[in-house]
């Protein structure tokens, strides 16, 4: 029998093992699949953002969904010691806009490498291809074994759940986690795509008039009722076949969701700022500006560079502006009305990409019924949780990974504990 069985061989359940095993504690680690570390392996575009640099509290704001429950757990384990840790491994690493660390070669591969090796070296069991059935408890509803499907019971004194949500399926991720914690007794939150692009019924969709175009330093907004605003995310974005994509679609993805959900209506206002750091009225007299200084030009000429063509063209076109008409024609309330279309482009949600498609999952096993502390089940002594399978979830941008990583060490670590006083 061993101390402790990990279950998932991802972010979290790497780290879970090797904090388990450099505890002291004998430990298996169980994956149904045939390669450990896969979704590890893709993260960061195959370059894997280990973690964020951010201060704690700065950090904890970046992972909106239940970030708060992981302040005890960044007490023991944090940001910096993710960073200490691979350094100690050989892995140095290079920080990138927003404070984000990479592995200064940036290759995934090294870091999942390194942990597997680093784990190998604490005489880890690894099994892999084995896929768990269910978890068993005693009448005290205490952990007690893993059963495979073969039927293998597996026992143990203590026992990691960190098997991931259900986003990126392909690397195992697929929910096998959220029956087992509700048969300990657990609630699992409703479950939800997060960090995934969005779905747009606008005519320029159909038209694909706006198809590939990427847009920089723009400020994308979820409006609800009356059109108040909910959530505004300012970075990076893309237009794509069916909606928007890039880092501030991504990050206004879970609102949109919410905000449907709440609404119950079916279609969820967008707007866009295409120029978030200047005034509508500072915008209007500098367009104003450029008309009087250019009166013979066509419209389209005299405001070209403003935004990308595709984009003006789109405008001019729905403002009823001539193609070829001249500047001097203008009326000051086309200008005001061009600017105000530039300060709140109106787009319209309607719904997002699904689980394949997302980056995290949101929702999951209720954090209310874990001990922030130690990851350890209230329902279940023995039984801990780690990662996505908990309903935490954060932005892109090494948020995530790091939640990963710090509740898999948490839950290690004290999981190993466990085992000794057992």
């Amino acid at each position: 029998m061993k101390d402790v069985i990990v279950i998932g061989g991802g972010p979290s359940g790497l780290m879970a093992t090797y904090a388990a095993a450099k505890s002291g504690a004998s430990t298996l680690l169980i994956d149904k699949g045939s390669k450990l570390g896969r979704k590890l392996a893709i993260s960061g575009g195959g370059r894997c953002n280990v973690t964020n640099r951010k201060p704690i509290d700065e950090l904890i704001q970046f992972i909106p969904g239940n970030g708060r429950f992981l302040y005890s757990a960044l007490a023991q384990f944090d940001n910096q010691s993710i960073i200490d840790l691979f350094t100690g491994f050989g892995i140095p690493l290079k920080e990138e806009d927003n404070g984000r660390m990479f592995p200064v070669t940036d290759k995934a591969q090294d870091v999942v490498n390194t942990l597997l090796r680093a784990i190998e070296d604490l005489g880890v069991e690894i099994r892999k291809k084995a896929e768990v059935k269910t978890l068993h408890f005693n009448e005290e509803n205490e952990f007690h074994s893993v059963e495979l499907m073969d039927g293998e019971m597996l026992e143990a004194k203590a026992c990691v759940v960190a098997v991931g949500g259900q986003s990126v399926p392909h690397t195992g991720s697929t929910g096998d986690g959220y029956p087992w914690a509700e048969k300990a007794g657990h609630t699992i939150t409703e479950l939800f795509p997060t960090e995934v692009p969005i779905k747009l019924n606008d005519a320029f969709i159909g038209t694909k008039q706006l198809q590939g175009l990427s847009l920089r330093d723009v400020a994308l907004t979820v409006h609800g009722k009356k059109g108040k605003a909910i959530k505004t995310h300012q970075g990076d974005m893309i237009f794509t076949h069916f909606g928007i994509s890039g880092p501030i679609a991504l990050r206004c993805s879970q609102y949109t969701i919410k905000e449907r959900k709440r609404s119950k209506e079916q279609v969820v206002l967008l707007s866009l700022d295409f120029f978030p750091d200047t005034s509508r009225d500072a915008l209007v007299q500098e367009l104003w500006n450029q008309v009087q200084s250019q009166p013979k030009r066509a419209v389209k000429n005299v405001w070209k560079g403003y935004i990308p063509e595709r984009l003006l063209d789109l405008l001019l076109e729905e403002l009823a502006f001539g193609e070829e008409e001249d500047a001097s024609q203008l009326k000051k309330q086309s200008v005001i009305d061009f600017a105000t279309r530039l300060k709140m482009f109106e787009m319209h949600a309607v719904g997002t990409l699904d689980f394949d498609k997302a980056f995290v999952t949101g929702g999951g096993v209720s954090v209310k019924e874990v001990a922030p502390q130690t990851m350890m089940s209230k329902k279940a002594p023995g039984l801990f949780f780690a990662g996505e399978v908990l309903d935490i979830h954060g932005y892109t941008g090494g948020y995530n990974i790091t939640a990963a990583f710090t509740t898999g060490h948490c839950a290690g670590s004290h999981a190993a504990e466990l085992a000794t006083e057992r």
